[in-house]
């Protein structure tokens, strides 16, 4: 079945990336010049990609709309699921096809997949440090709009498969109030009623300080996010909006933190690197000649 993602081209989104790899539009462009001067064009291989680390994959039916695109007979076979777990070397995809077709399309296929499951490997790094001992387990942890131009609805994905939820696709479906916002509105409750008042029926506002909790509350808002505060002044900060409101932790998180901030009773922890800062995930893909 074809992969299917809401806002995501997937069609568009290999035949850029491939035009990208070939050069097409550029001077001598547009042709894998190694492939097509050293492999016949009806050579045939195999090839098997598997995992060299314990990682959490995502991104395997992108892959093969890679090969495809090149070679729509290519035969696929998926060894793992989306999302599953897996342990160093799991082969999780095999291959049988034109030769120069799989050679073409082998970096942009793994380039996807291992920044998909370096984003998922993280989160489910980050959701287990959080639970971790019996911690919150109604506390549901969060990505954030700290993504790459282009790939946001592909890393949000990662993030899906990971064990994470998505916090705001972008700037549309929710109002997001920071600082920024505050200073040209003057205060919070006043930034929360112009949104409001506009009609916004999804109002998020950002307080540093537990005494910005209450205007914001009393505007309107449906989601506090409390910014940089350490566990006892969050706890404090859950006891003052007791369920008017939806609250998350954001700032200063890491594996070393998550736990302890997640358990003073927040209904979600927010981490930026989940998408900004994750490693590639280290999968390979081999060859044999058929």
């Amino acid at each position: 079945m074809e992969f299917k993602l809401e806002g995501f081209d997937l069609h568009a989104f290999v035949r850029e990336t491939l035009a990208e790899d070939l050069g097409e539009g550029l001077p001598g462009g547009g042709v894998d010049v190694t492939a097509t001067s050293v492999i016949p064009a009806d050579a045939r291989f195999q090839g098997v990609m598997d995992s060299r680390d314990a990682i959490t994959v995502a991104g395997l039916p992108i892959a093969v709309a890679f090969f495809r695109h090149l070679d729509p007979d290519m035969a696929v076979d998926l060894l793992v699921e989306e999302g599953a777990q897996v342990q160093p070397g799991t082969d999780l995809m095999r291959l049988s096809g034109n030769a120069r077709a799989m050679l073409t399309a082998e970096r942009s296929a793994l380039n996807t997949v291992q920044h998909l499951s370096g984003i998922a490997t993280l989160v489910r790094q980050y959701v287990d440090a959080m639970r971790d001992g019996g911690g919150n387990a109604d506390c549901t942890l969060l990505d954030t709009r700290k993504t790459i131009p282009g790939l946001r609805h592909i890393e949000k994905y990662a993030v899906r498969m990971g064990g994470g939820s998505n916090h705001r696709m972008g700037l549309w479906d929710a109002a997001m109030i920071k600082d920024n916002h505050i200073l040209v509105a003057g205060n919070v409750g006043e930034a929360v009623r112009r949104a409001r008042d506009a009609g916004v029926t999804n109002i998020i506002c950002e307080v540093d300080r537990l005494d910005q909790i209450e205007p914001a509350l009393a505007a309107g808002a449906d989601h506090i996010l409390l910014d940089n505060m350490n566990p006892e002044t969050l706890r404090e900060a859950v006891a003052m909006i007791a369920g008017r409101a939806k609250t998350e932790a954001s700032g200063g998180i890491d594996l070393d933190t998550i736990r302890a901030k997640a358990a003073t009773g927040v209904d979600y922890v927010s981490v930026g690197r989940l998408t900004q800062s994750a490693p590639a995930a280290d999968i390979g893909l081999d060859f044999t000649v058929e």
